[in-house]
């Protein structure tokens, strides 16, 4: 059976570590495309731009296939892997933590940094509200007038969820249900004669 559902944040939650003088702020934001994720570290970039370093990583999808750290200049590994180490050990996705260093004067060394990267962003997703979503599959599905009483039937006993209706000769239904249930809705409305749906993606 297909895992349709993923955990992620609820909504943007900070946490903060120091060290010898150095602060380490961490945010976590949920987001949902790359896109997203470019615009709010071009902010945090403005905003915290008296900051030395802006070290990152993310997951995307709910099967946690895209997935990318960054050390900003920190040495290679003391900054965005334990970052991304933090948002596995919480088991979420569509979530990216920015850390954010102020410099205090002191080098801190490769554990030092691994410990203050990962304590902040740890204390992010400590603060955070963790949720449940679910994946679910959007359609567009395309039948007569005459198919009108078997479409509905399907799609009130599947708990079907409807938008932008077009009904007339030709009938049209934007549609979307959970992922586990694409094969079992779908095999019904093939039933009906005529019905042609186009696939719209899911999240």
């Amino acid at each position: 059976m297909i895992s349709d559902t993923y955990k992620t944040i609820k909504d943007i939650s900070g946490g903060i570590y120091k060290e010898k003088g150095s602060r380490f702020i961490a945010t976590a934001y949920p987001v949902s495309d790359t896109d997203e994720i470019k615009n709010i570290l071009d902010n945090v970039r403005k905003e915290l731009h008296d900051a030395r370093h802006h070290c990152y990583a993310y997951m995307l999808g709910h099967q946690k296939d895209t997935w990318r750290m960054n050390d900003d200049g920190e040495p290679s590994g003391t900054a965005g892997r334990p970052i991304l180490g933090q948002i596995n050990s919480f088991d979420i996705t569509n979530v990216l933590i920015v850390v954010s260093r102020y410099f205090g004067g002191t080098l801190l060394g490769v554990s030092g940094l691994i410990n203050a990267y990962k304590t902040a962003a740890n204390d992010s997703l400590n603060n955070a509200v963790i949720i449940e979503r679910t994946v679910k599959e959007y359609f567009q599905i395309f039948f007569t007038y005459d198919s009108m009483n078997d479409v509905m039937k399907v799609l009130k006993e599947e708990h079907v969820d409807q938008s932008d209706q077009s009904f007339d000769i030709n009938c049209r239904i934007n549609i979307s249900f959970r992922e586990s249930l694409h094969e079992k809705i779908l095999g019904r409305l093939d039933r009906i004669e005529g019905l042609k749906y186009e696939y719209l993606g899911k999240h």
